[in-house]
Formats: C-alpha cells, sequence, structure tokens
C-alpha cells in the first residue's frame, strides 16, 4: 500500500494529465461528429489490420495442411498407377500381382533436414523402417530426382542427395535414349553433368534428361532436368550441363520408391 501511494505522489501530474487527454478525447468524440467519424474510422483500421494479419497466420497454416494432403493425394495416384496399394503410414504388401507385374510403390515423406552448399549433401525425412523405407531406394518430388536413401533408422532415413559429388544415375535423352552417367560436379546446386553420349548424337539446347531405367532404384522417364550446354570432349563424348527441374533449396515433400522386383534382379544381375 505504501508502494502505492509513492508511486502515485511520484507520478501525480503525469496521471492527472493522461486523465484529462482522456477526458478531452472522449467529450471531442461525444461532441464532435468530424472527431467521432476519424476514431471509428481508426478504430475500423487498426482491427482490420490485426484481422488481416491473423487471417494471414491461418492461410499459413491451412497452406501447409493443404499441401500435405495433396502430396499424400500424389502418392496415392502413383501406387494407383502401379496397383499397389497401402496405407497412410504402414505398407502392406501381399503375394504379388502376377497379372498387372506391379513393379514399384511410393510413399510420401517431408523433409525436415537438408543441405545444399557441401561437397556431399544429405537430406533426411520423416519415414523409416516402420514404414517400409529401407536402404538404396529412389526418393524423387514432383519435379524430379531428389536423391537416394542411406541410413535408415526406426522413423527417419538419411538420403545421399544429388548434390553429393558421390551420387551418380544412369540417365538418357529423353528424344532418342541415348544414355550416359549423371553426377554432380560441386558447383552449382541447380546444374548437373551428364557424361558418356557419344559426340555422332544430335544435341539441341532444352533436350529433356530423364532417367534410364538400367538401375533397380529409379523407373524409367523419372525427370532430371534440360540440356543446357553441351560440348564434346576429346572427340569422342559429350560433356552436357543440365539444368535440374527440381530445386533443392525448397524441398518440403517427397517420394520414395521401392522396387518390389528389384532383389530378383540384383541376383541375376549380380555377375561378380
Amino acid at each position: 500500500m505504501r508502494n502505492l501511494l509513492r508511486f502515485l505522489y511520484k507520478y501525480y501530474f503525469f496521471l492527472f494529465f493522461l486523465i484529462l487527454e482522456v477526458i478531452a478525447v472522449s467529450m471531442g468524440i461525444q461532441y464532435s461528429l468530424y472527431q467521432r467519424a476519424r476514431f471509428v474510422s481508426a478504430t475500423e483500421n487498426i482491427s482490420a489490420f490485426f484481422n488481416e494479419t491473423i487471417s494471414s497466420f491461418s492461410d499459413y497454416f491451412q497452406l501447409v495442411e493443404t499441401n500435405r494432403k495433396l502430396s499424400l493425394e500424389n502418392t496415392r495416384l502413383k501406387n494407383q498407377l502401379q496397383r499397389v496399394y497401402r496405407s497412410d503410414d504402414l505398407f502392406f504388401i501381399g503375394e504379388q500381382d502376377t497379372l498387372h507385374r506391379q513393379k514399384y510403390f511410393f510413399t510420401s515423406a517431408r523433409v525436415i533436414n537438408n543441405s545444399v552448399n557441401r561437397m556431399h549433401n544429405y537430406l533426411t525425412i520423416d519415414k523409416g523402417r516402420k514404414q517400409g523405407i529401407s536402404p538404396e531406394m529412389g526418393v524423387i518430388c514432383p519435379e524430379g530426382i531428389v536423391g537416394i536413401t542411406a541410413g535408415v533408422t526406426k522413423n527417419f532415413s538419411s538420403v545421399i542427395s544429388l548434390l553429393n559429388i558421390n551420387f551418380h544415375v544412369s540417365a538418357k535423352l529423353k528424344k532418342n535414349d541415348y544414355f550416359g552417367t549423371l553426377s554432380w560436379d560441386g558447383q552449382d546446386y541447380r546444374r548437373a553433368i551428364l557424361n558418356d553420349i557419344p559426340y555422332h548424337v544430335s544435341i539441341e539446347l532444352g533436350d529433356t534428361v530423364v532417367t534410364s531405367g538400367f538401375s533397380a532404384i529409379f523407373p524409367e522417364g523419372i525427370m532430371i532436368g534440360t540440356v543446357e550446354k553441351a560440348k564434346v570432349v576429346n572427340g569422342n563424348f559429350y560433356t552436357i550441363v543440365v539444368k535440374l527441374s527440381t530445386d533443392f533449396k525448397c524441398l518440403v515433400y517427397v517420394d520414395v520408391i521401392s522396387n518390389l522386383q528389384k532383389k530378383e534382379r540384383k541376383k541375376l544381375e549380380n555377375y561378380d
């Protein structure tokens, strides 16, 4: 109580002035239509600002949820095309469909960690063994290829990014099926290098580059990018700069691919 009295005594002049200001403003608003209109307009503007801000936050979180649902729907449709059936969280693999020869199934995952500015870049996704993920599964996004799963725990997986100098994938020119090896040179996160295309092949800027399907990891025809530059090296093969279709700086949702026939194929191709 004593502290309160001391505070009032110390600031009584300011408090008295503040009370008079409130009374003056109230009387002005009450007796002046112009002042009242200005006051109402100001309060409406402030209210509109806060409402708009709250609405923006609400729209943002709704957009995140919408993107998640769209990613799951996209994955479901891919599985439907492959005649593969799964739940939202767990894979259910029954007897192989010998009539339709189902080959791949997909699961949606969210990227929870990512890097693009190192020589050996990796991603982390929020799906692991519990959801059917294992090492050496292809990872893609709606725009194209992303990488290959490496380490896997119960609920998470690390992914070797295409932006890793140790990453290599068999790729081809979509228009004529000539294939080579695509890798990253550690320079620009938006570009990769395609080698081993013979010099006699007709190449034009803008030609589409896709996965060849020669590995048991990626299906044929997954988008990689487009030809940006091409030059013949040593008179035999092209060195082709490919502008990547995937923007690795804004990855959010990806699909993990499992090849149902992978073990059979690897057993056959294990010559050594």
